[in-house]
């Protein structure tokens, strides 16, 4: 069991220290909003919002779902004694 996790620690380490760079547009989007930026059009930050709202969207989800399950937890302690 112990050089499982020891196993487990390294390839977490390697995963979460070693970077790789990726474009991840498809060409077509990447190609537009590139020919926007040159025109002065700012389409990009539009975009840029977008992606992040997305991004945003399953953190905020799991933080709503703990809080509600710490508060029920709560309520369930202080209904025991």
């Amino acid at each position: 069991m112990l050089k499982i996790n020891k196993y487990l620690v390294i390839t977490v380490l390697i995963f979460t220290l070693t970077t790789i760079d990726v474009n991840a547009q498809c060409a077509m989007c990447k190609s537009v909003v590139e020919s926007n930026m040159e025109n002065g059009d700012t389409i990009g930050s539009g975009l840029n919002n977008g992606i992040l709202y997305l991004m945003a969207m399953p953190y905020i989800s799991l933080a709503l779902i703990a809080f509600f399950w710490a508060r029920h937890n709560k309520k369930q302690k202080n209904s025991s004694f």
